[in-house]
């Protein structure tokens, strides 16, 4: 009997939490985003304190232009991903696996330059070892790829899943989600290249 109201209990619970709007896996994923700010802002004040604290002129072989590029190629693939969302809301399939693919694409093309990007500052003896400065970018910015790498990887699973009518305008929450998560590792990324190529 006390298994029984328990169980009523907790149903219960979940139906106010619909009514109020809630949603335990989105509230999981802003609580991840929160974890992950926390992270990026211990790295972020660490590379802050290096750089004001011991300046070098390893800072001037960084190419804003290209980083600028890159950026742009990010910046687009939020874009398109809230296309793919519409799309999908709108009962248009085609047009939301388009710009999902569009999504993984252009963050595939950011990994592809910032592996260029390493490749120019290796030749140039920036290095994760060869200075506190190579050490925090390297980590920092390394740790930001890492993130879209992953987000490259789901955005290939909910593509393959889309292909399989997994979603609809009924059931959109997979995409939603993930666009938290891809949104914020933009949102990041601004951040790091104002602080880290611009000032």
């Amino acid at each position: 009997m006390a298994a029984h109201e328990a169980g009523m209990t907790h149903k219960s619970e979940f139906r106010a939490g619909r009514q109020l709007g809630l949603n335990h896996v989105k509230l999981g994923m802003w609580l991840f985003i929160a974890s992950e700010v926390m992270f990026f802002g211990g790295l972020i004040a660490t590379f802050l304190k290096y750089k004001l604290a011991l300046p070098t002129n390893e800072a001037a072989h960084l190419d804003v232009t290209l980083v600028g590029a890159n950026t742009f190629l990010l910046l687009t693939s939020s874009f398109t991903l809230v296309l793919a969302l519409a799309g999908l809301r709108d009962g248009k399939r085609g047009a939301f696996l388009r710009n999902l693919l569009f999504t993984v694409l252009l963050g595939a093309l950011f990994l592809a330059g910032q592996g260029y990007e390493f490749s120019l500052l290796y030749a140039e003896g920036v290095t994760l070892s060869s200075s506190l400065f190579g050490s925090t970018f390297f980590t920092l910015t390394g740790f930001h790829g890492l993130h879209v790498l992953i987000g490259v990887v789901w955005a290939l699973v909910l593509i393959v899943r889309g292909t399989r009518g997994a979603y609809s305008a009924d059931n959109d929450l997979g995409i939603e989600i993930f666009g938290l998560y891809w949104h914020f590792v933009d949102i990041v990324w601004i951040v790091l290249f104002t602080l880290i190529y611009l000032i």
